[in-house]
């Protein structure tokens, strides 16, 4: 399908779809743009309340949602896929005899709503005959009406798809120009409308807005056979499309010709880039396996964070009540407040405050006001992430706000919030810090790894490694990734740089749960380095 094309695409179906559980029915684009009508939301959320009372609740809430999804994908000068999903309903939460319930319907009327409160009441109480202890609930503020919306400049569901495609068609011929010989380029558009009320007395209207533009380059020796690819080095973002407006785009120019993007992002600049650097790796050396002087970019770095800190925290994996995903924790109860996480340097945050981050929101799908917690502290677990039902665990008096479920129809449960690793204190600049490693590896970008089932070992690869010799950047090496062990790799945290060079990296599509659900999450931190950091090459290993 050319460029052209586009003009007669109207509502499509949902083939070749990623994660087709996501999505409802298929809409066209124009239907995106226009909101859950205002009016009905509070008389529903009222229906359900009361049912839920006359049921025999001690406690409800409900979610009533609209999920707007829009996906488009080309390759070269092509075409291949323009997805416009929409979603609405209402999902209905109780207490009953001292259980959870939960129900939920498409069907946006009083008696529907109050039927499905109605039948989460008589789950919950089947479900009590067989609990062993009864829900306690942390309290929560009686909120009122309030309303909170995530700040954008202009909402990328009403941007025309021929201009969205017309971004993505331009970066791949600029990519084409600059040396790659394939290329694919997506762009991902969520809005969630969504509307809480409880029987604490909160109604809570949002409107959130997330997006993500990835793309992969492949450069081809002809000769030999062999390819090299590199993945855009963006994050996504909770932002408007104002995030891909080239001419405001915020750069880091980094040692190694290297160029990062703040909160806003230059695609077709970054393709370019690419295309140049995915050749570069065709005749770069294999890395030499041993131990060298690690120094991460924020755009690689964040999945370590995700994957070993921000998920061993999540206490339902703790607590071993989720085993899902890659299993549960190491990060037992009896380590807070003692255990040696990392170095002094080491401060973890967790927040759902960051403007710009994929986690933000004003509250929680608990009602729950959004705020910022320590996790680690001087380098010592001090924390994890906890919802209102788990609070009394820890024994806290409020939920940390970890509440979310990713549709109407999903029932909500701890989710991750945004975990960053805080800046240096001290002024240090990038170019400073890798003036200070006599043998060492810089990598940037998100690449492959793997974990075991208790968040401890680890194996994490990247985009583009360049090895560095007496402080100076000496060219690109391939084949290279790091292994951990989680406390050992923290606690060899020997810098990191300061506020200045702090960057979001995020994932789009966090999953955890059975039945799954996926969730938006990021990360933010400085460049740091690690001292003595096994590094493998992976062409060995095979």
């Amino acid at each position: 399908m050319k460029r052209r094309d586009v003009l007669a695409l109207g509502g499509l179906g949902a083939g070749g779809l990623l994660l087709p559980a996501w999505f409802g029915r298929a809409v066209a684009a124009e239907v995106l743009a226009l909101p859950l009508d205002a009016a009905l939301k509070k008389p529903l959320a009222d229906a359900a309340l009361e049912a839920a009372r006359a049921a025999g609740a001690s406690y409800c809430d409900v979610r009533i949602g609209r999920y707007l999804r829009q996906y488009v994908m080309t390759r070269e000068d092509k075409i291949e896929n323009v997805v416009n999903g929409e979603s609405a309903g209402a999902g209905v939460r109780v207490i009953v005899d001292g259980a959870w319930g939960f129900a939920a319907t498409n069907t946006l009327t009083t008696d529907g709503v109050a039927g499905a409160a109605r039948q989460a009441a008589a789950i919950a109480r089947a479900n009590a005959r067989l609990q062993e202890a009864p829900v306690r609930l942390a309290p929560a503020p009686a909120l009122g009406e309030v309303a909170w919306r995530t700040p954008i400049r202009r909402n990328g569901m009403e941007v025309p798809v021929e201009e969205k495609v017309a971004l993505l068609l331009d970066v791949n011929a600029a990519a084409m120009a600059a040396g790659a010989d394939f290329v694919d380029s997506r762009l991902f558009v969520v809005n969630e409308q969504k509307y809480f009320a409880s029987t604490d007395g909160a109604y809570v209207d949002q409107d959130i807005h997330r997006i993500w533009a990835p793309f992969t380059v492949t450069a081809v020796d002809k000769a030999s056979g062999r390819f090299r690819t590199r993945d855009g080095l963006s994050a996504p973002m909770g932002l408007g499309y104002e995030y891909l407006e080239p001419d405001a785009a915020q750069r880091f120019a980094l040692p190694g010709g290297v160029v990062a993007y703040g909160n806003r992002y230059d695609m077709r600049e970054d393709a370019v880039a690419a295309a140049r650097q995915a050749r570069e790796k065709l005749s770069a050396p294999s890395v030499k396996p041993g131990r060298y002087d690690l120094v991460t970019d924020p755009s690689n770095l964040f999945l370590t964070i995700h994957e070993n800190v921000g998920h061993p925290l999540e206490l339902d994996r703790v607590l071993g009540f989720e085993a899902n995903y890659a299993g549960t924790s190491f990060a037992t109860l009896d380590k807070r407040g003692e255990f040696r996480w990392g170095s002094d340097r080491v401060h973890f945050f967790a927040d759902r405050i960051q403007p710009g981050s994929l986690g933000a929101v004003g509250y929680d799908d608990e009602g729950v006001p959004a705020k910022r917690w320590d996790l680690v502290r001087d380098g010592i677990l001090v924390d994890y992430q906890a919802t209102r039902d788990q609070a009394h665990i820890l024994g806290k008096h409020e939920s940390d706000g970890c509440s979310y479920a990713d549709s109407w129809s999903s029932v909500q449960f701890q989710r991750m919030p945004n975990v960053s690793l805080a800046p240096g204190r001290a002024p240090l600049t990038v170019a400073e810090l890798i003036a200070g490693v006599d043998r060492g590896l810089y990598v940037h970008g998100r690449g492959s790894y793997s974990i075991d089932q208790q968040r401890y070992n680890a194996q994490f690869g990247g985009q583009l490694f360049y090895e560095i010799k007496n402080g100076e950047i000496v060219g690109q090496v391939e084949n290279a990734a790091y292994q951990i062990r989680t406390p050992e790799f923290w606690n060899a945290c020997s810098a990191i740089c300061d506020a200045r060079d702090f960057r979001l990296g995020g994932s789009f599509f966090d999953g955890k749960g059975q039945p799954s659900q996926v969730s938006a999450v990021s990360h933010g931190s400085a460049t740091a380095r690690f001292d003595g950091i096994n590094i493998i090459n992976t062409a060995r290993s095979l």
